[in-house]
C-alpha cells in the first residue's frame, strides 16, 4: 500500500499550530516598542521557544515504526484548480523540524549584538522559521511552491540590511540564483497537475496524485530537470555553488547560521520528497551524474577552503564539500547511503551552525574575520578554544561525534555503488581535517599579540546557554545515534524501494527483450511504484 494512500484528515491541527506560531511572533514585533530591545528579544525568543516546544510535542508522540505520513491535514483550498492545503510529516520532514525550530530559537537567542532595526530582524528571523517549517510539511505543490518561495524574502532583506560591506550585492546574486531555479520547478509543477487532468480526470498538485501518474522517459527526464535544478542550487551542488560564498560571508551571523543549518537541506529534502516518488526512472539515469558533481563538490570545496584568510568565507566552503557528501549518499541510491545522507543533514546542520555561530563571537569583539589578525586566544579564552575545538572535530567527522555517525554510512553506501567515487570521497574527509585542524591551529595557538587581541573576552554567559545544547547533541548523537537512525530508516527505505523495484523492472525487461523471440512475445512495461 502507498504511504500516501492512508493519507487522511487526522482531526488535529498540531502542524497548523506549529506554522502559526512563528507568523504570530513576526506580527507581535510590530506591538513592541521601538526603542524596547530587550522587550522584543524576549518576545522573539519566547515564540521560538514555543515552536520548538510543540515541535518536541511532535517528536515524542510520532511513530517511527511506521513509513505513511502522520498528523495529517487534508483541506479544500482552491478546489476548481485542484489546490489543497495538505500538510503531514513523516521521519525525513520530522527531525528537520526538530532541527529548524532549535537552531531557529538559538539564533533569536543569540541575537544580542544586533541593535539596528531590531524589532524587523526578528520579525524576519521568525517569518523565515514560518517558510521553512511549511516547506518540510507541505504535500501539496502550489503550497510547497509557496512555502519554498517564501524564505527567499526574509533572507533577503536579512543580507540586504544587516549584511556586510557586499551585502547588496550577496542578497541580489541569491535571488536571482534560486528564483530562477524555482521558476522552471513551477512549470513543472503546472505541467505535472495537467497530466493530472488528462490521467486522473481531475487537476491536482497533490504528491499522492503525482506519483501515479504514467510518464513518457522524455516527460520524466525534463519534469525532473526542472525540479532538480531548483534543489541543486539550492543544495548547492557543484558548480551552482557560487552564491553561497557570497551570501555566507555577507550575511549576519544568525543569517548564515539558518542558511547553513536549515536552507541548504531545502534542497536534498526535495529531491527525496519529490525527485525519487514522482521521477523514479529518471533519479535513477541522473544518479551517475549527481555521484560526480558531489564527489567533485566535495574535493573541490575541501582545496578552496584550505586557501581561505577569512574564517567565515572558510567555512562556506567546507559547507560545499560537506553537502557533497550528503548528495553522493543520495545519489548512491542504496539504503545506507540514503540513510546516512538523511542524518548528515542534521548533523552537518548542528555543527556547520555552531562553526558560525562561533565566528560571529570573534567578528562581534573585533570586527574582523581575518584569521592572520587572531593568534594565541587559547590562553586569554579558553572557554571559547574548547568550544571551537569540540565543534572542529564534530566537522571533521571524529569517531564518537555526530559528524562521524552521518559521514560513515555514505562512504558505505559510496563503496557499494562505485567504489573508485568512494575512494575519491574519503580524500575530502582528509582535505577537511587539514583545513579544519589548521584553523583551529592558527586562531587558538601561537604568540598572542596583545596590542591586537589582548582585550578580547570570553563566552558571555547568554553565548554559553547556546553553544551548551549544541556541545550536548554532539556527543548525544555520536555516543547514541539509534533514535535518529530510527527515526529516518521508514523514509530511507520507502525511497529506495521505488528504486529497487525500477531497477528489478528494468531487468526483467532487459531479459525479456534478449530472450528468443516466440510466436507469442510478452512486453513487460516498466510501471512506477505508486
Amino acid at each position: 500500500m502507498s504511504v500516501y494512500s492512508s493519507l487522511a484528515d487526522s482531526g488535529f491541527n498540531l502542524l497548523t499550530l506549529l506554522l502559526a506560531i512563528p507568523l504570530l511572533g513576526t506580527l507581535s514585533m510590530f506591538l513592541v516598542p521601538v526603542n524596547d530591545e530587550r522587550k522584543a528579544r524576549f518576545i522573539a525568543s519566547l515564540f521560538g521557544a514555543a515552536a520548538f516546544a510543540v515541535s518536541i510535542v511532535m517528536l515524542a508522540s510520532f511513530d517511527n515504526d511506521t513509513a505513511h505520513f502522520q498528523l495529517a491535514e487534508q483541506k479544500a483550498w482552491l478546489p476548481a484548480w485542484g489546490i489543497t492545503y495538505t500538510l503531514a510529516i513523516d521521519g525525513l520532514s520530522m527531525w528537520m523540524i526538530v532541527l529548524t525550530t532549535f537552531l531557529s530559537l538559538l539564533v533569536l537567542i543569540a541575537s544580542e549584538s544586533v541593535h539596528k532595526k531590531l524589532r524587523s530582524y526578528l520579525g524576519l528571523m521568525l517569518l523565515l522559521e514560518a517558510g521553512m517549517l511549511g516547506t518540510f510539511m507541505a504535500l501539496d505543490g502550489v503550497l510547497f511552491y509557496i512555502f519554498w518561495e517564501l524564505m527567499l524574502i526574509p533572507m533577503y532583506f536579512l543580507i540586504g540590511v544587516w549584511g556586510g560591506t557586499r551585502r547588496v550585492y550577496a542578497a541580489i546574486k541569491f535571488v536571482l540564483y534560486t528564483a530562477f531555479g524555482s521558476l522552471l520547478m513551477l512549470v513543472a509543477i503546472a505541467y505535472l497537475s495537467y497530466k493530472c487532468s488528462i490521467q486522473l480526470g481531475q487537476w491536482s498538485f497533490f504528491l499522492g496524485d503525482w506519483v501515479q501518474l504514467n510518464l513518457s522517459r522524455s516527460e520524466e527526464l525534463w519534469l525532473f530537470a526542472a525540479f532538480a535544478l531548483a534543489f541543486a542550487i539550492k543544495i548547492p551542488l557543484f558548480p551552482f555553488h557560487t552564491w553561497l560564498p557570497d551570501a555566507h560571508v555577507e550575511a549576519p551571523t544568525g543569517g548564515s547560521v539558518i542558511l547553513a543549518g536549515v536552507m541548504l537541506k531545502m534542497g536534498l529534502y526535495g529531491l527525496i520528497r519529490f525527485g525519487i516518488p514522482v521521477f523514479p526512472h529518471a533519479a535513477l539515469e541522473a544518479a551517475p551524474l549527481f555521484a560526480l558533481l558531489a564527489v567533485i563538490g566535495i574535493v573541490y570545496g575541501a582545496l578552496v577552503a584550505w586557501v581561505q584568510t577569512d574564517m567565515k568565507k572558510l567555512v562556506a566552503y567546507s559547507s560545499v564539500s560537506h553537502l557533497g557528501f550528503c548528495v553522493l549518499g543520495f545519489a548512491s541510491m542504496n539504503f545506507q547511503g540514503m540513510q546516512g545522507c538523511i542524518v548528515q543533514m542534521i548533523n552537518h546542520g548542528i555543527s556547520t551552525g555552531a562553526l558560525f555561530l562561533l565566528v560571529g563571537v570573534l567578528y562581534d569583539r573585533k570586527h574582523t574575520r581575518l584569521i592572520a589578525d587572531y593568534g594565541g586566544i587559547a590562553g586569554k579564552l579558553p572557554t571559547f578554544s574548547f568550544v571551537f575545538l569540540i565543534f572542529t572535530l564534530s566537522s571533521i567527522g571524529l569517531p564518537l561525534t555526530n559528524g562521524f555517525v552521518g559521514e560513515f554510512p555514505i562512504l558505505l553506501g559510496a563503496f557499494r555503488y562505485d567504489p573508485l567515487l568512494g575512494a575519491i570521497a574519503v580524500s575530502g574527509v582528509v582535505f577537511g581535517a587539514m583545513y579544519m585542524l589548521s584553523l583551529y591551529r592558527r586562531v587558538s595557538f601561537g604568540e598572542l599579540d596583545e596590542q591586537k587581541n589582548g582585550d578580547l573576552t570570553d563566552l558571555t554567559l547568554t553565548e554559553k546557554v547556546v553553544f551548551a545544547p549544541l556541545l550536548i547533541l554532539v556527543f548525544l548523537i555520536g555516543l547514541h545515534p539509534q533514535p535518529i537512525f530510527d527515526g529516518v530508516a521508514h523514509s530511507a527505505e520507502v525511497v529506495i524501494a521505488q528504486v529497487d523495484a525500477v531497477r528489478a523492472a528494468q531487468n526483467t525487461d532487459s531479459v525479456a527483450r534478449r530472450r528468443p523471440t516466440r510466436s507469442a512475445r510478452v512486453e513487460v512495461p516498466v510501471k512506477k511504484v505508486p
